[in-house]
């Protein structure tokens, strides 16, 4: 395929509609001798908790600003109804509509999902491991969604003695899952129901109880229970309830089978609770007591426990190993020592042999190690960049390991690699229904200085054919928080871009830990203003490589990335053509400072705390977007937020838009688009998500194609 030219938008002759216009109900508050003022305020419902479940219960004032907010979004966007379509069908002509997961092995079955032919949810299905007998379609989830605004199904999980298929749910996008269990021979759910959890499932050995995680009032995953299959959810049992409010609570097992992992943490400290999944009336057993800045995750083999954590100044991770019946940290002893530099990602335990998946130089790599002799081997690929990683599966007592490797232009590829041969097997390419040639397109890595000298790694996808003569146009996405690294894998989306003539580039920024946990510490708290001005430098080092022009990058990011948004869009608002920003995180001083939010104390270990700590209110005030907004043109803005969120509220992006309107001198337009019906991860449908892309695309497409009439105009007429 040829790329296709971006289209020059025309200006359409007639005047703009005019942009809402928030009400301004000023509210001002005293924090450390400073007075903050916040016109906007009121756009936060005060039964905001209310919402998250009933979304019809947000007030009528604040529903009607959001509707005229859309209602606007769609005017603007009206030019390129066609267009959306067009992409939509394209990203649609890219999704093998009866595509299937590579089975998993567990026992005499073979798990998996697959979709019918046009579905939005997944069928959850096995069938008998030797080839012999029917399939068995366990659940329906697009049966379960019939009917229903938002249906996500969260997790599935088969019972040990493989009877029974725990299942979770939301209905409302606000994250309250709840638990059900199906009767796998009647095809019947049991009476059991447990709601307000995450969604996570651990059975217990005996397939009579399982874990899981509850939520408290305040939306926080704080309590472990056990259920027991044929009781009142009221009365399961409860194994810990978290009492720091800045810790999370979440679970999983080991690859064993034998514990459940209760791993209580926060972005900077964890602590690992076991529970022996075989003993019915088991409590929970410290690893290792909390301590500030130690982090740790557990796998189980034999008689000993093999830890990866970050102990002993082992910034880039280490592994240990511990007694099972005396795991405290003075039984540690280094199995895999600390390189500077050589990020451990994650660790898995198959009987006889430890894997490990590291990033070294920003690329990954699975290593393998016989526990027994020492002897170790790699699995890597020789590419600029590329994408790796695990599936670990259902079994332990396997040679088999399952992995999957994609590159930027490359589908994914899933094998089965025989650990004592170590020969490949492929099982799955993904396939790309409306064609797909790797040779067609070119992927690189280049490297941007920033300010203070360091290299921030960019990857980058176009044509093969394209001229680095600074024509084309960009669409730079950043993220940049968390330790969070952005994989330079197989995207079939951004095809429609870049068969359109652009250049699609991910910046990795320091906060993620493309470079190791010390790019991630160089880009949080007092240092966050780094990943701002690493994103601006990717965008100049574009520039100055030719790949686009000043004015021709359209930036994006989403949540935390959404901040990233804001924050350069105040920084360097001539460098951009547009900015999509998707249930971006602006509003940081006010979310941080307020602790009754569900994410706020936890969030503490990452920004710091302004409600204790003067500097750091002082630094988030510094870059916070809603409160560094200036009078200047902008460039511009797509914000897009979730009406059910409860990790970027809605009222974030909705007050600032309200400022940016309020207060720029030019520029824009400046949009918001709420999805009413949806939270964090906007709509569930894998075809009704495409929508969403397809309206942030043709905005990146209009605004380097001519772009709107200037929004200030608009705003005096």
């Amino acid at each position: 395929m040829r790329p296709q030219s971006v289209p020059a938008a025309k200006t359409p002759r007639r005047r703009p509609p005019s942009p809402p216009r928030a009400e301004i109900r000023t509210k001002t508050t005293q924090v450390h001798g400073v007075t903050l003022q916040d016109d906007y305020d009121w756009l936060r419902a005060a039964n905001w908790k209310e919402v998250l479940r009933e979304p019809e219960a947000l007030p009528a004032d604040i529903r009607s600003y959001l509707e005229a907010e859309n209602a606007y979004a769609k005017a603007l966007m009206a030019p390129t109804r066609v267009l959306q379509r067009e992409l939509v069908k394209e990203m649609r002509g890219r999704l093998k509509e009866d595509d299937s997961s590579v089975p998993q092995p567990d026992g005499p079955f073979l798990y998996y999902s697959r979709y019918r032919r046009g579905a939005e949810h997944p069928l959850i299905c096995r069938k008998p491991r030797g080839g012999k007998g029917r399939e068995t379609i366990m659940l329906d989830a697009d049966a379960l969604a019939e009917g229903k605004d938002f249906f996500d199904l969260a997790d599935t999980a088969h019972s040990p003695d493989h009877r029974l298929l725990a299942w979770s749910a939301d209905e409302a996008g606000s994250e309250l899952h709840t638990i059900r269990v199906r009767d796998l021979a009647s095809g019947e759910d049991l009476a059991d129901a447990v709601p307000d959890t995450t969604g996570d499932i651990v059975w217990a050995a005996d397939s009579r109880s399982f874990f899981y995680v509850g939520l408290d009032a305040d939306h926080r995953p704080s309590r472990v229970l056990r259920h027991r299959l044929g009781e009142p959810a009221e009365r399961d049992t409860l194994l810990h309830d978290e009492a720091d409010a800045g810790m999370f609570v979440d679970i999983d097992e080991t690859q064993s089978g034998r514990f459940l992992l209760i791993s209580i943490n926060d972005h900077e400290t964890s602590e690992i609770r076991l529970v022996d999944l075989t003993q019915d009336d088991a409590t929970p057993a410290i690893v290792a007591p909390r301590l500030l800045g130690r982090q740790y995750d557990v796998e189980h083999h034999g008689d000993e426990l093999l830890i990866h954590t970050n102990a002993d100044g082992a910034e880039d991770f280490k592994i240990v190993t511990a007694p099972a019946s005396a795991p405290a940290a003075e039984h540690w002893r280094d199995l895999i020592a600390h390189v500077p530099g050589r990020l451990i990602l994650s660790h898995l335990c198959l009987k006889g042999r430890l894997i490990r998946l590291e990033r070294e130089n920003g690329l990954p790599r699975i290593v393998i190690r016989d526990l027994a002799s020492g002897a170790e081997n790699s699995i890597a690929f020789d590419e600029e960049a590329y994408g790796l990683g695990l599936d670990a599966g259902y079994e332990f007592d396997t040679d088999t390991l399952r992995f999957i490797y994609a590159s930027m232009a490359r589908p994914a590829e899933t094998y089965d690699y025989d650990m004592g041969s170590g020969a490949r097997v492929l099982l799955k390419r993904q396939d790309i229904p409306s064609g797909h040639d790797p040779e067609a397109y070119r992927v690189r890595r280049i490297f941007a200085k920033a300010q203070d000298g360091e290299l921030v790694p960019i990857s980058l996808l176009h044509r093969a054919d394209l001229a680095p003569d600074g024509s084309a146009p960009c669409l730079l996405y950043g993220y940049g928080s968390y330790g969070s690294a952005m994989s330079a894998s197989f995207r079939t989306r951004p095809l429609s871009l870049v068969d359109r003539g652009f250049v699609y580039a991910i910046a990795h920024v320091r906060g993620g830990t493309e470079k190791g946990r010390r790019w991630y510490l160089d880009g949080k708290r007092e240092k966050k203003r780094n990943t701002f001005t690493d994103f601006i430098a990717a965008a100049e080092a574009l520039v100055e490589g030719g790949f686009t022009a000043r004015g021709r990058i359209v930036a994006e990011g989403g949540s935390a990335g959404g901040m990233l948004m804001g924050a350069v869009a105040n920084m360097a608002p001539h460098l951009f053509a547009g900015i999509v920003a998707e249930v971006p995180f602006v509003d940081v001083l006010n979310t941080i400072l307020d602790d009754t939010l569900p994410l706020t104390p936890p969030e503490w270990p990452e920004w710091g705390d302004p409600i204790r700590d003067v500097a750091a209110f002082e630094t988030i005030r510094s870059y916070s977007p809603y409160d560094n907004v200036t009078a200047q043109a902008y460039p511009p803005i797509l914000a897009m937020a979730g009406l059910t969120d409860p990790r970027v509220t809605y009222w974030e992006p909705a007050k600032w838009v309200a400022r940016l309107r309020a207060t720029m001198t030019g520029g824009g337009p400046v949009l918001l688009h709420t999805n009413m019906d949806a939270g964090h991860a906007g709509s569930a449908g894998r075809f009704d998500s495409l929508k969403e892309t397809a309206l942030a695309y043709a905005f990146a497409i209009q605004a380097v194609g001519g772009g709107w009439p200037d929004e200030a105009a608009a705003r005096e007429a």
